[in-house]
This record gives C-alpha cells, structure tokens and sequence, in this order.
C-alpha cells in the first residue's frame, strides 16, 4: 500500500499549549515559515515581511467569503407550548431556496420545532446518516429565505469558532474572526490565512500585486477529520463557490497564481479541472491528485489528519509537510485558525 495513502501517516503530535486561542496582535506579528521547494530551504521571520519573499511576477487571490453568526441557542417546543429541553444549532449551508442543513446538538425528530430569540423557529424536515440535520425556517410566523435568515443570524447569533479552541466566542472575535475583505455572507469558518493581513500590510500588497477574488463558503466539513483508514475513501464535503469572470480569465491565462489560503486553491484547482464559475466544490488535493494551476501556496498550519493537511502534502509531499510541521513545534509556532503561517513556493 502506497504510504501516502494511509490516513494514519498524516498523524502528528502536537504538544499542548501550541493551540492558538486568539491571533497575536497586530495581526501581522504572526510568525512566518517560507519554504522554497527550488532550494528545499526553510526560513522563519513574521508574516509582516511576507511580501519581501514573493516573486515579483505573481497574481493574488484571496477569498472574499463572510463568516456568519451561524451558531445560536434555544429551546425545543413542548407540548404546552412552555420551555422544552435546550438546543445549540450551527447553521452549515442553505440546501435550495427554503431548506438548510445544520448540526443540532440535543436530540431531535422530524417534525421538532426549535425556539430561538426574535422568533426564528427551525422545524426539523430530514435527519442524516452522518449527524446533520435538514430544517425550515420562520421568523414571525413567516418562511424567510437564506439573505433573510443572515441578517437574524447576525443580531442573535454567535461567531462559531472552532471546536478545538474550547471557549466561548467574544466580542473581539466579530473582527479577528474576519478577514479584511470579508464581503460575501455564507461562511461558518474563516479563510484563515487571510487573518494575518493589517490594513496597511494589505494596502501595501494591493501595490506590488494584482489582487483577485474567488468567493468559497467554508462549511462546518472542514474540521471534519478523515476517518477512513485509506484517505481516498473519505467522503469529501461540499462548499459553494462563486468565480468572477475577471478572476477566471487570469485563471485561463499562464500568470502565475499564489493562492492565499486552502479554500482559495480549492476553488481554482475546481475550476482548473471543471471550467465551472459556481456551483459545489468538492475537489480532495492530496499527493495523488496534485495541483495543476496554483503556484504558490500561503497557509496556516492545521489539524493532523484532515484533509487540509494532505492538501499541503499535495504541494511539497507528505514527508516534507511532516518535517516542516516538526520543525515549526521545535520553532513554537502556534497552531490552527489563529495561528502562524507557511508560505510555499
């Protein structure tokens, strides 16, 4: 069996402590890892100097997706219409027009209704083999649709932060949880290696490169770890993606790309294989289905086994990727959503 395959060799020790729970402030005091695959050296220095190590003829895309306010707190209906037993609810993403799909934590059937503030109300339509739920909404009595459920979802939700940073969301979260560019609504996990830029770093950026979007609503599948003993057997999840025809065209073209972020070269590499601008992205990069359009790749550092750690080893092989990784702990970067960056080029 070809090593790269096995889910158990993406595995690696993170001693405790090195879970970021908040970003380092100003943000671009992160630290930096840029690993130059034409040399095979590896230098360390902060995210500040990120642009003294990019190639001068390179175009920039970011994702522009919008972290909503996905997780809120209620109460299932009884039959007296009193208070029934407390629920959490992450919203994931919108099915079609009036059905979504969530996680509940507190048991449901179908047919559940579920209380929330200003009198948003999710019936359970569809329960799922992997532990999601299907749900309708009302607010006031009325069916409302996803532009709508957003703008409720940001006056009683909650910034839904990742499992493994084991805290409550604050009010600093609504803004270090976002990246600068932040403009399209869908997302319940940032494109975080977009949250190392400050307003000037960025300005700066805009300057020496061109900059384009791709927009990828990151769902609430990527913390999901792969499970399966063979990495190619792991059910990849979907996120929906938008391309702008201004960002596609650069795409058709032979300029080099650096993509900010793993979502950013899910999308493109999608788009590389399929030619479409819209639609569900389910692409899985490992090192047997490698890129083919982006260049150069910026990211955080992430969680053993997922499949965005198999995505890196599909830019530099899964060796490489696990010996940075070590140096990076021996270095006491710090790790995941609000952690340090590695650039590779």
């Amino acid at each position: 069996m070809n090593e790269e395959l096995l889910t158990k060799n993406y595995d690696y020790e993170l001693p405790e402590g090195f879970i970021a729970t908040a970003p380092v402030q100003p943000r671009d005091h992160a630290k930096l890892l840029v690993y130059d695959r034409k040399t095979d050296t590896v230098t360390h220095t902060t995210f500040k100097h990120l642009l003294e190590y990019l190639p001068k003829e390179c175009d920039v895309f970011l994702n522009d997706t919008r972290v909503i306010k996905a997780r809120i707190f209620g109460h299932k209906r009884s039959l007296n219409n009193q208070g029934g037993g407390q629920v959490e609810l992450l919203f994931n993403k919108p099915l079609d027009a009036h059905h979504y799909l969530v996680l509940i934590r507190g048991k449901v059937k179908i047919g559940t209704e579920l209380l929330f503030d200003d009198e948003l109300v999710a019936t359970v339509t569809g329960l799922n083999n992997d532990g999601s739920r299907i749900v309708t909404f009302t607010h006031h009595g009325k069916e409302i649709r996803f532009e709508e459920l957003v703008l409720v979802l940001d006056a009683i939700g909650h910034i839904p932060l990742p499992p493994y940073m084991q805290r409550e969301d604050k009010e600093e979260d609504e803004t270090d949880y976002q990246t600068l560019f932040a403009k399209n609504a869908g997302a319940v996990a940032a494109p975080t290696a977009s949250l190392h830029f400050t307003p000037e770093l960025f300005a700066e950026l805009e300057k020496r490169h061109k900059t384009h979007t791709v927009t990828l609503h990151v769902g609430a599948g990527t913390f999901k770890p792969v499970e399966a003993e063979e990495i190619l057997d792991h059910p990849m999840h979907s996120e929906y993606f938008e391309i702008p025809e201004s960002s596609a065209k650069v795409l058709d073209s032979d300029t080099p790309v650096l993509a900010i972020g793993t979502t950013v070269t899910r999308t493109i590499e999608y788009y590389a294989r399929t030619k479409k601008t819209h639609g569900e992205c389910d692409l899985f990069l490992n090192p047997s289905n490698p890129p083919q359009r982006v260049t150069y790749l910026l990211t955080n550092f992430h969680l053993p086994k997922s499949t965005l750690i198999m995505l890196v080893s599909s830019f530099i092989g899964r060796k490489k990727t696990l010996d940075l990784y070590k140096e990076a702990i021996e270095k006491k970067y710090r790790f995941f959503s609000y952690g340090d960056a590695m650039l590779i080029l």
